[in-house]
């Protein structure tokens, strides 16, 4: 399948595409709010939610734009190269839970990122009031997988 055609059909198909995919099809991440689906050999994940979606758009952008200065960047207005959006997806997601779940601290996973996200919209109001200065330092910190290395010819 041609990479243009993929696109345009993976478009028609999800209409409310998931923007924390990567950390989900990580399988670091799951989401209640999330649907799964293949198309040709690869995977993609929906979301169900337009309230969701909208709260999951607000906190991602605002990790990210907070999360400049420990990933080296200028500017943080749309998605990252993969491996720093990888950082700020599952790193960020992982700081937030730590914040509001002192007792997961230690988990290298998130059970469900809708519920995280409401959970801080709960408690702290406004996305923007959450402190991001601890969740950057789980985000700061987090390493995704590492190379392989090659073997010796």
């Amino acid at each position: 399948m041609e990479e243009q055609e993929y696109r345009a059909t993976y478009q028609a198909i999800n209409q409310r595409r998931c923007v924390f995919e990567k950390a989900i099809t990580s399988r670091r991440c799951s989401c209640s709010q999330s649907a799964r689906f293949h198309l040709a050999d690869r995977e993609g994940v929906a979301c169900e939610s337009d309230t969701g979606k909208a709260l999951c758009i607000a906190l991602l952008d605002a990790m990210r734009r907070n999360a400049r200065f420990s990933l080296h960047i200028t500017r943080a207005d749309g998605p990252l190269p993969h491996a720093k959006e990888i950082r700020v997806q599952i790193g960020g997601l992982l700081g937030l839970q730590k914040l509001l779940h002192p007792d997961l601290a230690q988990a290298d996973s998130v059970h469900d990122i809708n519920g995280l996200a409401t959970e801080a919209l709960d408690r702290y109001r406004r996305i923007e009031d959450l402190p991001y200065e601890l969740i950057v330092q789980t985000l700061a910190s987090f390493e995704g997988r590492r190379k392989r290395e090659r073997p010796l010819k």
